[in-house]
């Protein structure tokens, strides 16, 4: 095991805590590290189901390259009390980034709330950038997230970016839901609502056993609602199905996603995974028979399940996650960025300049594909992961 433990600094009284730290590079860290990482989890409020061991150590697995993991490691009296895992960029600058590339909709570390702040100065400390083309880089940052604690303390070159936007709504009842829009919407929401409820839709949620079985339904449906019009090319592949299976089964073993399926006229219509963080719900993504949507409201009919599952959980918000697609704008959701953090050595400004072009000139490219050349930007990223 490849295990480099810092002690920090001796206690100045006997009874004060002892802090120490620790940077993780095995293959297997996030399995060694999963009980006492999910016990984390549960003390940090910021924590989303990207930063669960049960997602994070399957992308490792699917995604990971070896000898690439980079896990730090923050410990009070020994227990664990911060934690984040990294992967090492390829080449001779090396760098680090997140896991999750572009399948994770906020990325972040984990810090208990009962000592964030010092733990976000520890874990500041021990982050391996000592060299001058080391960078971290990492993707959709929410404003409010953990790792912005570690943004604070971090003494060397640092800068922040906007990222994707997001989208949120209030758990709420869903006729109230349906007050923040406008009063003909509203009256049209009402009436596809009352079609719903008349069509005796019947929706369960898939225990642990039966969610891959689920997924693959999922998926299946997500490709004929797509047909025609151009999937996410890395939703078609071997290890985003296998990937996903994995994951999403832990997920709703530890209560933090439930998959909803759909019947009608005893047939599969629609599945939904949804998200279920300490802070909010997430729509993560769903599939639905296109015939579906020439009878039914299919944004009516998985929100409403939404917000069932999200009120029942006592979770306070409904995230809509990335994107901006028409369907979510009818519920007028407010709006917010997440943010793309870039922490690097100290005393390398100029680096930090390129750097940060870089990242600014990746964005405007990304644009520029999006809104003039989106059949381009499908086949970049197919090469990209593939």
């Amino acid at each position: 095991m490849s295990t480099e433990a810092r002690p920090a600094r001796l206690p100045a009284q006997g009874a004060a805590p002892v802090w120490t730290t620790e940077l993780r590079r095995e293959d297997d860290a996030l399995d060694t590290l999963a009980e006492e990482w999910d016990d984390l989890f549960a003390r940090c409020r910021t924590a989303t189901s990207f930063q669960a061991a049960a997602w994070q150590r399957s992308w490792w697995r699917h995604y990971g390259r070896p000898g690439a993991l980079r896990v730090v490691a923050v410990r009070r009296d020994g227990r664990l009390v911060g934690a984040g895992a990294f992967m090492r960029r390829p080449g001779p600058f090396g760098g680090l980034t997140g896991l999750g590339a572009g399948l994770v909709d906020y990325g972040d570390v984990l810090l208990d709330d009962e000592c964030a702040d010092r733990a976000a100065a520890e874990f500041a400390a021990a982050l391996p950038l000592t060299r001058p083309w080391h960078w971290l880089e990492l993707r959709e940052v929410h404003p409010e997230a953990a790792v912005q604690q570690v943004y604070e303390h971090w003494r060397g070159s640092r800068r922040r970016h906007p990222d994707s936007l997001c989208q949120y709504l209030p758990a709420v009842p869903m006729e109230r839901l349906l007050k923040r829009v406008p009063g003909k919407t509203a009256q049209r929401s009402r009436v596809k609502l009352r079609k719903i409820a008349e069509a005796g839709v019947q929706v369960s949620s898939a225990p642990p056993a039966e969610v891959p079985a689920a997924l693959e339904g999922l998926l299946r449906l997500h490709f004929l609602q797509w047909q025609g019009r151009g999937v996410t090319p890395e939703h078609r592949t071997k290890r985003f199905a296998d990937h996903l299976t994995e994951s999403t089964t832990g997920l709703v073993a530890t209560g933090r996603a439930a998959v909803h399926r759909f019947h009608l006229d005893g047939e599969l219509v629609a599945v939904n995974l949804l998200l279920l963080c300490p802070s909010f719900g997430g729509l993560y993504l769903y599939g639905a028979h296109p015939a579906l949507r020439e009878r039914l409201d299919i944004a009516g009919l998985l929100f409403g399940a939404a917000l069932d599952e999200t009120i029942g959980a006592d979770i306070p918000v409904l995230g809509l996650l990335r994107g901006q697609e028409p369907y979510k704008q009818r519920w007028r959701p407010d709006r917010l960025h997440n943010q793309r953090l870039l922490l690097g050595p100290a005393g390398v400004a100029p680096a930090a300049a390129v750097r940060a072009g870089a990242v600014q000139a990746r964005r405007a490219a990304a644009e520029l594909l999006s809104s003039r050349f989106p059949r381009l930007k499908e086949w970049l990223l197919a090469r990209r992961h593939g």
